[in-house]
């Protein structure tokens, strides 16, 4: 494991931070709207995190709850008050501050309660929406002890009779309901979207095992029975972590993605032991990083923490020299979650990629990041952007 240490902008690398050390992480990202603090009000947020008894599970939770709560009440009166825009937006606050109750993963049972008040108060504002999501279950052949149904927000643009379609899926934090800005970006160019969660994550019915894209692939054939739906224009999007899957599909379905995006995932060298401990504690992860990757694999100890990722390497899977469906990979040039090593590794297999390195860190989050993969996305659909 690397030597603990803090960088010049005082973030701190290779250790846990500890409260006061958090705090600071946090209004730092709460200044740039960074994921995970882009969720809470820019004023208010401030108190918030000054406010913060502990890191731990219990004392988080029950923070962020008790603010949710409030807000989801406030919520609750505007919308038998008929004011229905200010509970559209109360309902949304209240999301944010209840996943910020859960993050980075419910691994206790008060985060988990959060999740659910996180899940069930975006449907309450999603609902409101010009364009309001549609919650589909599709059936899903699950293997014992997996689950049997998957759940996507189905979201269509206005005015336009069979839309493209944009399937995307965020990492081991980020769920479905933190898609919602790139399926505002996509759906004001006529595409529609289904947002699900990562294999492991959220409402995902199997863990982050090997061949967890069974899962991608049921969504895909059930956009092929839709008669409202244009399955032959398909495109994917995975976030940080799911922008593996996105390059597994590409890889393994080249003919059936009109385009797939690798927005800061892995490929084979992110998985190795060297950078598995080195990627501990990152400096652009708040806490608890390495459990909350521990429950989207299923994994319960070390052991089989390095063993369950090792065996996600595409290289050792024997893909990477196929042929890929088109595909964008994105990242910050200083990425300490993922190897950029692994950028560089799919370029040099298969067919040539389309490549965007922006400045910065996990994600290269700028406010050129998302503007330049929904602009690309939309090129492979045959949509002007």
């Amino acid at each position: 494991m690397q030597d603990a240490q803090q960088t010049p902008d005082g973030d701190v690398q290779g250790r846990p931070k500890t409260l006061a050390e958090a705090r600071v992480w946090m209004k730092t990202r709460l200044r740039s709207r960074t994921h995970p603090m882009n969720a809470l009000d820019p004023h208010e947020g401030i108190d918030l995190i000054d406010r913060l008894p502990g890191l731990d599970g219990a004392q988080w939770a029950a923070h962020w709850r008790e603010a949710g709560d409030a807000c989801s009440a406030s919520a609750e009166k505007a919308e038998q008050a008929g004011a229905l825009d200010e509970a559209c937006k109360l309902f949304m606050k209240a999301s944010g501050l209840y996943f910020m109750g859960r993050f980075p993963c419910p691994d206790h049972p008060a985060k988990l309660r959060c999740a659910e008040l996180e899940r069930e108060t975006y449907l309450r504002a999603a609902r409101l929406w010009t364009l309001p999501v549609q919650v589909v279950r599709i059936p899903f052949a699950g293997r014992e002890g997996e689950g049997d149904s998957i759940t996507a927000l189905l979201r269509k643009p206005a005015n336009v009779e069979r839309p493209p379609v944009v399937v995307m899926w965020g990492g081991v934090d980020a769920w479905k309901e933190q898609m919602t800005q790139a399926c505002d970006a996509l759906l004001a160019l006529g595409i529609a979207t289904v947002a699900m969660d990562n294999a492991g994550t959220g409402e995902s019915p199997v863990k982050g095992v090997q061949d967890a894209e069974r899962q991608f692939t049921t969504v895909f054939d059930w956009i092929d029975t839709q008669s409202d739906l244009d399955g032959e224009r398909l495109a994917c999007l995975g976030r940080s972590f799911g922008g593996y899957w996105a390059t597994k599909l590409a890889l393994l379905y080249p003919d059936r993605l009109r385009g797939a995006v690798n927005w800061g995932g892995g490929a084979h060298y992110m998985f190795q032991p060297e950078w598995i401990g080195a990627s501990r504690y990152p400096d652009s992860y708040l806490m608890g990083l390495v459990e909350t990757r521990c429950r989207m694999l299923g994994a319960r100890n070390d052991e089989e923490y390095l063993a369950f990722f090792k065996r996600l390497s595409l290289l050792d899977q024997g893909l990477l020299d196929r042929r890929s469906a088109p595909l964008l990979l994105v990242n910050g040039r200083e990425d300490k979650q993922c190897p950029i090593a692994d950028l560089h590794l799919l370029t040099e297999h298969g067919n040539p990629k389309h490549v965007r390195l922006f400045p910065g860190g996990h994600m290269g989050l700028t406010p050129q990041t998302l503007p330049t993969i929904v602009a690309w996305l939309a090129g492979q659909l045959g949509v002007p952007a």
